[in-house]
């Protein structure tokens, strides 16, 4: 039977599920989505390209979907109220028990839907790239710079992310002087992209035959990886296409075909070449990829100077970190930014920054909502 602290507490469980429910549908703004579905339908009805009318169906799901997820929880809420009404009115014992059984169900409801909202930016599903560079300290730097690699990785390997070392330079004694990681999963960089920033770590040094306390910096880069579906048009009569006998071997492995090509993007002057593929058209194919992603690497250099612009710069070094990682004289690790740190150091480090992440995606969430309710006021 329950008793009066269990119910309070229940009451208490509710009132929080109901206000977090309300708020995170204010920012997820259903209407908004169902006028872009009606948007979407009228552009479905004259358009003859299929990669375009892909695109669409592909953005009406996703949005879709996101309406049915705060449909979903929005159910679970009504049947609560309704339930809490009949309570007030008959203290049948079954409500409690229904009501009971609810709450965890729309707790759950609420957790999928916030995960949606955090995650909801264009490219929060693409894959991430991670670059790893070490500040100033030499060898203590570049093994801090190895130690945050090996953190990302075992973190994408508890996820079942795949993660592939694509670029990297050892550093002479110990750890890594840079390094490019692809992290291959959905959600990947939108779970990642709060990594971005200056790592400070603070621990006897393993090099110091003094045994002295060192402080090393290293700066961690994430953004997206774009994949074909990315929009970057190029105009025909903007490039040339030249082709020509690929270099080789010779003798009987010598190309006699024309196979080869050559692009020249006119507006920006960057040429690009591709001769490994024997066929002319897969070389082509290539070709025009890597020009298509040199483009976007411009068109999204263009919009990074623009925001730098407005941001101050932050050199790798101390004050400007995002968390720290002390190891001595106590173990501590502490985002700067949310507040959240833990003294489990060690686990850390060996790739558990879950709650790192989500303190991180609330905060954004957070802001997102006063923004809004700053316009709306």
């Amino acid at each position: 039977m329950a008793t009066d602290k269990n119910i309070q507490d229940l009451y208490n469980d509710i009132e929080e599920i109901r206000n977090t429910f309300y708020s995170l549908k204010d920012i997820a703004n259903t209407n908004k989505f169902k006028e872009e579905i009606e948007n979407i339908n009228k552009m479905l009805e004259s358009e003859v390209d299929h990669e375009k009318i892909s695109e669409l169906l592909k953005r009406k799901s996703y949005l879709e979907d996101e309406i049915k997820r705060v449909q979903s929880a929005e159910k679970i809420i009504y049947d609560i109220d309704g339930f809490m009404e009949i309570w007030k009115e008959t203290p049948d014992p079954e409500i409690i028990k229904e009501l009971s059984e609810l709450v965890p169900k729309a707790k759950d409801e609420i957790k999928n839907l916030k995960f949606t909202l955090m995650l909801s930016d264009k490219y929060d599903r693409s894959n991430a790239i991670v670059e790893i560079t070490p500040g100033a300290g030499g060898t203590e730097s570049m093994d801090w710079a190895g130690m945050l690699l090996r953190m990302y990785i075992r973190w994408a390997q508890e996820k079942g992310f795949d993660a592939k070392i694509i670029d990297k330079i050892p550093g002479e004694q110990a750890g890594i002087k840079s390094v490019t990681l692809v992290i291959e999963g959905e959600f990947a960089y939108g779970l990642l992209k709060g990594e971005s920033g200056i790592h400070r770590l603070v621990r006897i040094s393993p090099f110091d035959a003094a045994k002295r306390r060192h402080t090393s910096f290293a700066a961690v880069t994430v953004y997206p990886e774009i994949d074909d579906t990315v929009e970057i048009k190029i105009n025909p009569e903007e490039i040339i296409i030249e082709t020509f006998r690929a270099s080789g071997p010779g003798g009987q492995h010598v190309n006699k075909t024309d196979s080869a090509v050559r692009i020249k993007h006119i507006p920006t002057g960057i040429v690009v070449v591709c001769q490994n593929e024997r066929s002319q058209h897969k070389n082509k194919q290539i070709a025009m990829k890597i020009l298509q992603s040199r483009l976007y690497e411009i068109e999204m250099r263009k919009r990074q100077e623009e925001k730098e612009s407005l941001v101050e710069k932050k050199d790798i070094a101390w004050g400007n970190q995002i968390r720290s990682y002390i190891l001595h004289p106590y173990k501590l690790v502490k985002d700067h930014r949310t507040g959240y740190e833990t003294t489990q150091a060690e686990k850390v480090l060996d790739g558990q920054i879950d709650e790192f992440i989500e303190e991180y995606l609330k905060s954004l969430l957070m802001k997102k909502n006063l923004s809004k309710n700053s316009i709306q006021n």
